[in-house]
């Protein structure tokens, strides 16, 4: 028995090598490298502000054991050899389609990776690499495409205003907070005195800085400001860069029953209007008493340009609220000049009382509201 297993077991570790060596002879299949490229053609431009996509497409690669194929689409910078590429990303269908779909947000990043500066043009490059398991093959084809970078920049979480010309000065930890409007979209009301101002993304001494440059705004500055007292509101969109600056002149309170505004508000800081003490009488009708009332904002914006802007609720009629009327009831909408539509209605407790009206357009509401207190 003994001298079987000696004569055996060498003939048995030979199959065994043999096998092993037949085994990976067949798991190393040859790909071909993609030898057409569909789209983009050559030299198309994209204008990465727009809202959009870009499709690559490219002749399907094909496999020595006929198997599945996937695919890598490179990107590089002009003139660059795809030794060391900016971005790689699968194709659609997690690698296994022929074709990449990109939004033009992706291809953004992929122009900033590349250094191309907002708002500048530059020229990309692309190619293909299809594959199966460790054997990959690299197209000798690239195409070439230009991009314009939008003028935008991230958007930051939270947003806040500082320096010497704002309400909270040059301490950080009193700078005023942005009220987000829209995913990329802030705005403040707030009063500027002489002096210089900021916009930052957090209340710290590190925090990314922006300041005004025309319609734009752009990184690591300060605006100067020149007049003193107004009333400001400042929007900033984070997807394009722009930035618009109005004041707002006057506030007041329209009282649709009687054709007038019996009085205007004052602005008390903080994005807050107030006016106190103002004896109050509602209009008596053959129906009863009338309680309606909205508000009227004058605008001018940086050109000139003079506006009336009108804050109401968003029904278009209301009940009398009460006691156990909720909050977002008084919330502030912008409507239309339409002289009864969107109107407010006084409490009953209201009609021939001094009361206290307060607009409130700051982040400590969760939306823009007012407040009616009867003394």
């Amino acid at each position: 028995m003994r001298s079987i297993i000696q004569y055996t077991a060498p003939f048995f570790l030979l199959l065994l090598l043999l096998g092993c060596e037949e085994e990976e002879t067949f798991t190393l299949a040859e790909i071909s490298p993609v030898e057409t490229l569909y789209a983009p053609e050559e030299g198309r431009f994209f204008d990465l502000g727009a809202q959009g996509s870009a499709a690559f497409e490219w002749q399907a690669a094909k496999a020595s054991d006929n198997g599945v194929v996937l695919y890598d689409v490179a990107f590089d910078v002009e003139g660059g050899d795809f030794s060391n590429p900016i971005y790689v990303v699968a194709s659609d269908g997690r690698g296994f389609e022929n074709r990449l779909t990109l939004s033009f947000t992706e291809l953004n990043q992929i122009a900033t990776l590349a250094g191309v500066e907002a708002e500048d043009q530059a020229t990309l490059q692309w190619t293909v690499w299809s594959s199966k398991g460790i054997n990959v093959t690299k197209s000798g084809l690239t195409r070439s495409f230009a991009v314009r970078r939008p003028g935008g920049f991230p958007t930051p979480d939270q947003l806040f205003l500082t320096g010497s010309a704002t309400e909270g000065g040059e301490e950080i930890a009193e700078a005023r907070a942005f009220t987000k409007t829209g995913a990329t979209t802030y705005e403040i009301y707030t009063s500027l005195k002489p002096g210089t101002y900021r916009f930052i993304t957090r209340r710290d001494d590190t925090a990314e800085s922006f300041y005004i440059d025309g319609v734009k705004f752009r990184a690591d500055g300060e605006t100067t400001q020149t007049d003193d007292g107004q009333v400001y509101r400042i929007r900033l969109d984070f997807s394009d860069g722009t930035v618009s600056t109005s004041t707002i002149d006057k506030v007041e309170l329209w009282f649709p029953p009687r054709g007038e505004f019996p009085f205007a508000l004052n602005y008390s800081g903080d994005g807050t209007w107030v006016a106190d003490d103002q004896p109050f009488e509602f209009k008596e009708e053959s129906w009863g008493r009338d309680e309606r009332y909205k508000f009227r904002f004058t605008v001018t914006d940086s050109d000139g340009n003079t506006t009336e802007e009108w804050y109401g609720s968003r029904n278009g009629d209301n009940a009398r609220p009460d006691g156990n009327t909720p909050a977002d009831f008084y919330e502030l909408v912008p409507v239309t000049d339409d002289y009864w539509a969107n109107s407010f209605k006084f409490r009953t407790e209201v009609d021939m009382a001094t009361i206290d009206v307060r607009i409130i357009f700051n982040d400590s509401v969760p939306e823009y509201t007012h407040v009616v207190t009867v003394q």
